[in-house]
């Protein structure tokens, strides 16, 4: 199965190719977009020891000239600081702005190599190659990229389009079972958010390893609703904050946690059950749907419960979210499972002695 999307962007259209076993020749997917011969590529240490060297010399032997920069694997690396690294490295190898960057990991190697590529002599292209789940079903499409800073995450960023989005679902083979939990929460947000059908399928897996049998069906529906999304509203000015569902409290959780504790698909998970609390009991959501949104989470290893000691510095973070605009707080609810709204509120709405009843 070799499956493709193009996201309509005008001059800023790109595809989406999705095909197992692409990884091992990726120069034949590369020279279909690229016709420069430097290709810089950031990875992490993780990638690189199972798909660095397997990348690196497919390119090189279709002449291309290749520097390849490893990085720290975490959510560590996608900070300000790096960046420099990142350029002066780039410098070195004398790329220019006709030349290529490729990404090769997950969402952080994603947001930072892309934010470097949109700042790098004011632009150069680049190409995704999305390594984890996470990043092939939600972080990689799109064209948001960012790092973070100490007050939170994403702060300095931009939308630059990638070239093409380059997605090998053999790659998720490899990817700790850990990384695969984390992606499915991204995964199972989309059916939340807007197709019920999806998320029935979903639910109706017996096991990741029937997932599996599966991924690329799955793959391709939920970069089928990212891309209609983002065609829809690229500039996130809208409907494109539906898909932070769930996101609000989950940065705000992994700020907490100084980005140690809890992963981004495991906050991702509290974060929709926590919202979906509140607002079942307000009456907006459809009764039930808390208690199925909790069981899909359960059912792929994603925990739906947090105990926090400090709820004050969850609410001074969330007052910072990029959706808390003119004083309002945009926050993504489900009217049910496959529909949602953007809802107009406070931070206080998630204020401790709301949550603490809802918990």
């Amino acid at each position: 199965m070799n499956s493709q999307l193009t996201v309509n962007l005008d001059k800023n259209s790109y595809d989406i190719i999705i095909k197992k076993g692409m990884i091992n020749d990726i120069s034949e997917s590369i020279k279909s977009i690229y016709t420069g011969k430097k290709i810089f590529i950031i990875t992490d240490e993780n990638v690189f020891i199972h798909y660095g060297k397997t990348v690196e010399e497919n390119l090189h032997k279709a002449g291309f000239n290749i520097d390849i920069l490893v990085l720290p694997a975490g959510e560590e690396t996608k900070s300000f600081d790096i960046l420099p690294k990142i350029y002066e490295r780039m410098l070195k190898f004398r790329l220019n702005r006709k030349e290529l960057l490729i990404t090769l990991g997950g969402g952080v190697i994603g947001d930072l190599g892309g934010f470097a590529a949109s700042t790098y002599l004011r632009g150069i292209a680049y190409v995704q190659i999305p390594t984890s789940l996470l990043a092939q079903v939600d972080s990689s499409i799109g064209g948001k990229v960012a790092v973070n800073l100490s007050f939170g995450k994403n702060f300095v960023g931009s939308f630059y389009q990638p070239e093409a989005v380059l997605i090998d679902p053999n790659i998720l083979n490899t990817l700790p079972e850990s990384y695969f939990i984390d992606g499915m929460a991204e995964v199972i947000k989309y059916g939340c958010i807007q197709d019920m059908e999806f998320f029935n399928t979903l639910e109706a897996y017996k096991s990741q390893k029937e997932l599996m049998q599966h991924i690329e069906e799955v793959i391709y529906t939920c970069c089928s609703i990212k891309k209609s999304v983002v065609e829809r509203d690229e500039r996130d000015h809208g409907e494109r904050m539906k898909l932070n569902f769930g996101h609000t409290y989950a940065h705000a959780i992994e700020k907490y946690y100084d980005y140690k504790v809890y992963s981004h698909g495991q906050a991702v998970a509290i974060g929709m059950i926590t919202v979906t609390k509140i607002s079942e009991n307000m009456g907006i959501t459809k009764k039930g749907t808390l208690k199925k949104l909790k069981k899909l989470l359960q059912q792929y290893g994603l925990p739906t419960h947090i105990k926090l000691n400090d709820t004050k510095k969850i609410l001074a973070s969330i007052a910072l979210d990029k959706k808390n605009l003119d004083e309002v707080l945009y926050v993504v609810l489900l009217k049910e499972l496959g529909e949602s709204i953007i809802y107009k509120t406070l931070p206080s709405f998630f204020a401790s002695e709301q949550i603490e009843r809802h918990m």
